[in-house]
């Protein structure tokens, strides 16, 4: 059996500058290639296109993660290329991956099988350089932050209360806490600081959610690093970085167009995490495949209680996206991992603990249908291990909920095995629009916007918090900040902020052990449970495995 890579490698892309023209109808002029499978779209030309008509947004989100994997990405690639196969005008809208997970333990993200974006080296590595782009633009502002105060620091800033942190996209655990201005005065001076993995940075949502050169100078002027001893915020745009800033990031904000390997097209554009960030691709992409194809099928990162959720309560809110149809991905694997069967023993039928997990699935599917407000289809991500009589346990299951379920073989056969997947969702999509649920309203305070999404998506009995950290969220809230979302931050593999409690936790606590305001990306991060914001590699890195084979080929990139 061929890995993931091999497959990729195999492939025969057409040339990206081809392809763009023959399937989107984009001419050479307002493509910049990236050599010959990768390119960029002018903003000037995505501009041209506000007249146009929107197409169909399909939004794919899953149950709550496990070791064994569920395929998110993977179906949304194999059901972007059977749209196609169809006879729809399909585009696929996906995150960049970050090189943290890469080289941690993911060791790739564009896919798996026969339904991957390619050149996937590329993609999964430097790319097009938007990531170091963002990098630098954030650790130039910190670079002004301490550079201001060396300099006689004219903002009056309390060296106590700066807020702003630096950022490299790599896990490493011995940056989360560290002390900056060692050794003498002529290095500035001696304070703690930190670092954050670059998919977890302000500067990664404002550039997912910007709308244009302008919106992102903007939202970046915004940008609140420090308060004075009065405690009065201090902004970008006070330490006259914000210019510089945008123009580190004027050229990656164009968005990224790769392929499927049955030369579809895609646009890879932004990556924040979901479980710590918001967790969706940037809206210029997600704006410009609207404008493009008919269908855009595009994912929010991890369980719909953190991706989903997030993309209807803080991308959709702002951008005023609504989707037309959702797809929950399952596993039959997984579901047993939830139910609490072994990671080594999933590949054995287990009726018993397949009906136990079950409830992971039913809960995301009901809160995509209740507190979303959005139509779904399930789709099984099939794998040869599965069972006849696994399978018709889910399809009766979610059958009692009046939810379709469709057993899908894209890893093993690519936009063919997608087909059946793909007519449900059309048939779902084309039904009327449905009416978008928020699951709080903007004037809601911004403690009871956390309670809301904790009591209603992840069945909690409340929420808590020590006395400081509510009254930085009550000052928060009287500083004026109470009408933005909150982006909570927490693990991926529970409902609760424990992530041993598998299955569909409910009547638990969640606490909120820190809150940080992005006044530029307008949300407000709460922190729950032991989750980090720069994550650690595990005891065995996926980076032991990569490496260049006597070819000079990536071997061992998942």
């Amino acid at each position: 059996m061929l890995s993931d890579i091999e497959i990729a490698q195999a492939a025969q892309p057409k040339r990206i500058m081809q392809l763009a023209r023959e399937r989107l109808g984009i001419s050479d002029e307002h493509l910049e290639p990236y050599g010959h499978y990768k390119a960029k779209v002018s903003l000037d030309y995505l501009a041209s296109l506000r007249e146009r008509a929107d197409g169909k947004l399909i939004l794919v989100t899953a149950i709550s993660p496990t070791p064994a994997g569920e395929g998110k990405t993977t179906t949304t690639v194999g059901l972007g290329d059977a749209l196609n196969r169809i006879g729809k005008k399909a585009l696929i809208c996906l995150r960049e991956p970050s090189l943290g997970p890469v080289f941690g333990v993911k060791g790739g993200a564009a896919g798996g099988g026969y339904a991957q974006i390619v050149p996937m080296e590329d993609i999964n590595l430097h790319f097009t350089g938007d990531f170091s782009a963002i990098a630098l633009a954030n650790n130039l502002l910190a670079a002004m932050l301490d550079n201001h105060i060396h300099h006689g620091n004219a903002l009056g800033i309390d060296t106590r209360r700066i807020t702003w942190r630096r950022v490299v996209d790599m896990n490493d655990r011995a940056l989360r806490d560290i002390v900056v201005g060692l050794g003498g005065a002529a290095n500035g001076y001696v304070r703690e600081d930190g670092f954050d993995i670059v998919v977890a940075s302000e500067v990664m949502a404002i550039f997912c959610l910007a709308t244009s050169l302008q919106d992102l100078k903007q939202r970046l002027g915004n940008i609140v690093v420090a308060y004075t001893r009065e405690g009065k915020p201090v902004r970008a745009r006070e330490l006259n970085a914000h210019g510089a800033m945008t123009v580190l990031l004027k050229d990656a904000l164009k968005p990224n167009i790769v392929q499927t390997l049955e030369s579809n097209p895609a646009f890879v554009h932004g990556g924040p995490f979901a479980n710590i960030a918001h967790g969706c691709n940037s809206v210029i992409a997600t704006q410009a495949g609207l404008k493009l194809a008919d269908y855009v099928v595009t994912e929010a990162g991890f369980g719909a209680d953190l991706g989903a959720e997030k993309f209807i309560d803080i991308k959709c809110r702002k951008a005023g996206l609504k989707p037309s149809a959702v797809v929950v991905v399952a596993t039959i694997r997984a579901l047993k991992y939830h139910g609490g069967a072994e990671l080594k023993d999933l590949k054995t039928e287990n009726l018993a603990a397949l009906e136990k997990g079950l409830v992971n699935l039913e809960r995301h599917v009901r809160n995509v249908r209740e507190h979303f407000g959005q139509p779904c289809v399930v789709a099984i991500n099939h794998f040869v291990q599965d069972t006849d009589k696994e399978v018709k346990l889910v399809q009766d299951a979610i059958a009692r909920q009046g939810v379709k379920v469709v057993l899908a073989q894209h890893w093993a056969r690519g936009g063919a095995g997608a087909e059946d997947l793909a007519r449900a969702v059309v048939e779902l999509a084309d039904s009327g629009r449905p009416t978008l649920k928020l699951v709080y309203e903007d004037e809601l305070p911004l403690w009871e916007k956390m309670r809301a999404v904790a009591t209603k998506i992840y069945g909690a009995a409340d929420i808590n918090a020590d006395a400081k950290v509510r009254a930085q969220i009550q000052k928060l809230q009287d500083d004026g900040y109470g009408r933005y979302p909150v982006c909570v931050a927490k693990t991926q593999s529970s409902f609760s902020a424990d992530a041993s409690l598998r299955g569909a936790p409910s009547g638990h606590i969640v606490n909120v052990r820190e809150v940080r305001l992005s006044a530029g990306a307008e949300f407000v991060v709460m922190i729950c449970g032991d989750i980090m914001t720069m994550p650690g590699l595990p005891k065995v890195p996926a980076a032991e495995k990569i490496d260049l084979d006597d070819s000079g080929k990536v071997v061992g990139l998942f």
